[in-house]
Parts: structure tokens; sequence; C-alpha cells
């Protein structure tokens, strides 16, 4: 079976105030370009269609106008499941509907688990479509008081899956998930993901899904596998933050096969226009020649620099973003670059707030007092969303 794996396609994306829908278009155009060229079985998006529960028209649309052309045109099944960013109502709504075309969507994390099967030459292979979801309601989902983390909700539903596991058949998980060789904690792959939950507790371990032939997976938008390469992050299809500027993009040709056993190669996409970071002084950046690129400059001028935006768009007139390059050494004189304080998260800026009101280190139990409120708030603030999508 030949399975194309993508995810995080974040339709809707604005990035420093730029929708990035043109640009979606133009590399999904691509993936279509790519289906009629490759023929795979069967299409899987592992969550975050959208960046937000409530999408904009024109996201809305786009997606509509490439699942169109994947399911209904070319008669290629596509299989797909809510993230983090989506709406698990807004998505599901039609579902039952939308099966009998080979549109499988899975929005909300059901007790029974069953399998989407698909057949190839060699027989059944079943899809275990495992969508985002607070463990919160995992635990309300399998009456389980003892779920408390991503890890233990991951853990529940792969036991309850594997209880039930036909071990002759082939089987296939998609999930949306932070996932690390052994649950520990990692850093993000990009700024534009958004945390889960605070102090590591989204880690999920990587050999829960050793019980399935192939584990397609979303949330991290950097292509990479993870403990073995059956268990992938196809990343996402575009670059969304500065952070992303190495990233090569693209998405992911699985072919299974009657044994079970995996190969995967990786296409890339070719964006409208690449985002990168540039650096110098603007007397530098001035003698570059005219590229329509979304650049994030770094400037390395000591003075300061009257209209230096006007400037750089002369040149660059997608410029994104500008900011001072600033070098301090270290005690053991090491030059480090200085971390603007939008890039921190919410625990380490509690830190540093702590450390300069007070003078000293939180203290454990503050740390766990502030990581069960910030948690509480997460929580209620995607609440609130879906209520607002429901209504």
């Amino acid at each position: 079976m030949k399975i194309f794996h993508t995810a995080d396609w974040h339709l809707g994306k604005l990035v420093q105030g730029v929708y990035m829908t043109d640009d979606q278009r133009y590399v999904l155009n691509q993936f279509i370009q790519a289906i009629d060229e490759e023929k795979p079985d069967v299409v899987i998006i592992a969550g975050d269609l959208y960046d937000r529960a409530l999408p904009p028209v024109e996201a809305v649309d786009l997606l509509n106008e490439v699942l169109e052309e994947i399911v209904l045109k070319r008669k290629v099944p596509v299989l797909s499941i809510a993230g983090n960013h989506d709406s698990p109502t807004r998505l599901e709504f039609g579902s039952r509907l939308m099966k009998e075309s080979g549109l499988y969507i899975v929005g909300e994390v059901d007790y029974q688990l069953e399998p989407i099967i698909l057949q190839d030459e060699f027989g059944e292979v079943h899809f275990h479509l495992i969508p985002f979801a607070e463990p919160s309601t995992v635990r309300n989902v399998f009456q389980c008081e003892s779920i408390h983390t991503y890890d233990d909700a991951m853990k529940a539903i792969i036991e309850k899956i594997e209880e039930k596991m036909d071990r002759t058949k082939r089987h296939v998980l998609v999930g949306h998930a932070f996932v690390t060789p052994s649950g520990e904690q990692r850093e993000n792959t990009s700024d534009s993901e958004r945390p889960l939950a605070i102090g590591g507790s989204e880690c999920v371990n990587a050999h829960y899904f050793q019980s399935f032939h192939y584990t397609a997976l979303g949330h991290l938008h950097k292509a990479h596998y993870v403990l073995n390469e059956t268990i992938r992050y196809a990343g996402s299809p575009l670059k969304y933050s500065a952070s992303e500027a190495n990233h090569q993009k693209g998405f992911l040709i699985v072919y299974l096969d009657e044994k079970g056993q995996v190969s995967v190669e990786k296409r890339n996409f070719t964006p409208r226009r690449d985002l990168r970071i540039i650096e110098g002084s603007i007397q530098e950046i001035l003698k570059h020649d005219y590229c329509e690129d979304y650049v994030f400059v770094r400037l390395t001028d000591l003075t300061p620099v009257v209209g230096v935006m006007e400037q750089i768009r002369t040149v660059y007139p997608n410029a994104m973003h500008v900011e001072r390059k600033t070098i301090h050494k270290t005690e053991s004189g090491e030059e480090r670059i200085n971390i603007r304080r939008e890039q921190l998260d919410e625990l380490t800026l509690f830190k540093a707030f702590h450390q300069e009101i007070v003078g000293t280190e939180p203290t454990e139990e503050a740390l766990q007092l502030f990581t069960e409120v910030l948690e509480e708030l997460l929580s209620e603030e995607r609440e609130t969303k879906e209520a607002v999508v429901v209504k």
C-alpha cells in the first residue's frame, strides 16, 4: 500500500500579519500534482488542518477545494484527525455522510476506537485514528481517574486498541501529540507550535507505538522520526516562523508491503516564497538583489537606523520582521545572542519574573501552583473557543 503522510497544514495561518492562504494553495496544488503522478492508495492528514478553531472563510474554502480534488475527483481516500488547533466538533460535522465518499475525519476520541479498514492487493490494513484530546477528556471517556497527563492518556488509548487488535493484519496509527523517545521533555521544533502543556507534561513515550507497523504523527513542524523510522512526523508544508527557516518542507510517501515492512521517501515542496533569516548591517542589506521572499532581518548596526523597515522593503518588499542582533558574553567568555521575551515559554518567564521581583528562584511548591493554574487557564481557553464554535 502506498500512503501519503502529511500534517499541520494550519490553513488560515497568519504570520507577522500576513495570511498564508495563497502560499498554502500553491504547495497544496503541488500535493495534488504528486497524487496524480504517484497514485497513492490513501492520504493521511495527521491533524491541525486549520490554524484555529474558527478559521476564516478562505481557509474553509481552500480545504473544501483540496478535499474535493483528492476524494471526489481522484477517488483517493483521505484519513484525517483533529489537532490541538482544530475544533473537534467543527471537523466532525457530517463525517458519517462523508465516509461514503472516502473522507474519514475523526475529531473526538471514542471509547470504541474502531479502526478504518482499507484493502490493497495483500489484504486489510487497519488505520487507527487518534485525534488530539486533553487528558481530562480521555479520563472522562475511559472513566479512568488515573489519567492525568498526555502520556497517561495515550497509554490508555493504545492499551485499549491492543486489546482487540488482530495481529495477523497490518496496522497504522494516526496521532497528534508531542512524542519523544522515552516521554522525556524536549524542545519544540518551531516557535509556531502551540504548547500542549507546560513543564514537560505534554510529552508522550514513543515505545507505546511498537505494535503498529507505521505511526503517522502531527504536531511538530519538522519532519523527523522518533525512536525508529516507523514513527514519523511529516512536518508542516510551509515555514510558519523564523525558527523553521532551515526546515525542508514537504510530505512523506510511505510504502507498506505485504508483511508490514515500511520504507519512506520524502518529497519536498517548492514554496511560492521562501521564508528565511538575513543578517547584516543596513548598508550591506541594501546592496542585496531585489527579492520577494519572506525575510526576518537581524541588524548588526551598533547605532539606530531611521525608517529601517521602509529601507529594507525597497529590497525585500515582503520583509516580515526586523530586530537588532545583540550579543553578550557569559562569564566563561562564550558569546550568546539575546533571546526576545516572546520566544520564552510561560514557565521561564515566571521564573525570570520571580527572580526580578523577589530576588530568589521560585520554590517547587510555587512552580507547581503556577503550573496547575496555567493548565486550567489553557484548558478553559480551549473550551471557550470550542463553545464559540458550537454556538
